[in-house]
């Protein structure tokens, strides 16, 4: 979120596809949103607005799943990408620091340019 913010062009072209593209999707977990707005205020209320991005709610099962992590974002995020009945394969977790998914049970996508 914040790689987007500092005009990273792997994670632009994503936002673009997922506007632009039938069968695109992004999904921001609340807990990584609030994450990225403490660092760089605004970042939360700007991705909120784009068409092509899907808010992801801390429901119950969310909260249970990130409750007893330490970082709410990364776990909000893992939890996000597991597979759901809407998302059989799970989802990707498209990220400027790969190397903190290592070992995660999550696909991840590198955005290092």
């Amino acid at each position: 979120m914040l790689a987007a913010g500092q005009g990273n062009v792997l994670a632009s072209r994503l936002i673009h596809r997922a506007h632009a593209e039938a069968g695109w999707f992004l999904y921001a977990p609340t807990c990584a949103l609030v994450e990225a707005d403490r660092v760089r205020p605004g970042t939360a209320e700007h991705l909120a607005a784009l068409p092509g991005i899907t808010i992801l709610d801390l429901d119950l099962p969310a909260a249970l799943a990130v409750a007893g992590q330490d970082t709410w974002a990364a776990a909000h995020s893992r939890y996000a990408a597991q597979p759901t009945p809407e998302r059989p394969d799970g989802a990707v977790v498209a990220t400027v620091f790969p190397k903190r998914w290592e070992g995660e049970p999550v696909r991840v996508l590198d955005l290092t340019d």
